[in-house]
């Protein structure tokens, strides 16, 4: 499943929703919805950063009014998320009987658990 856009500011862990582009013909600055797709020349922001962006000395900034939402998931991530659920549910397939059980034993001590060497 493709994970969704983050903020493009440094260690800004966030998810985008708004995109910021500059028009250096007219010296200005657009934050706005998130684009649907990302384009080599804009910056997808969460919303703090596109809240709190400054434009540069000289330049206008234009700022959607809106609210920035989240865009809604498609429908590629929401099939790879149902085929991930279907993937997990599935039982897992009953070890040989022609096959030695390579699974490590632990057992329990109280609250400590007793894990035997490796080898």
């Amino acid at each position: 499943m493709r994970s969704p856009r983050r903020c493009s500011r440094n260690g800004c862990p966030r998810q985008a929703v708004a995109t910021l582009t500059y028009v250096y013909s007219d010296s200005t600055a657009v934050v706005g919805p998130l684009a649907a797709f990302a384009e080599p020349h804009t910056y997808d922001l969460c919303e703090p950063h596109a809240r709190s962006l400054t434009a540069p000395r000289g330049w206008e900034l234009v700022r959607h009014d809106g609210d920035f939402a989240p865009p809604p998931p498609t429908t590629d991530d929401l099939v790879a998320l149902a085929e991930a659920v279907r993937e997990a549910a599935r039982p897992a397939p009953p070890p040989r009987p022609d096959e030695p059980d390579h699974t490590p034993q632990t057992g329990r001590r109280g609250h400590l658990r007793v894990i035997p060497p490796s080898h």
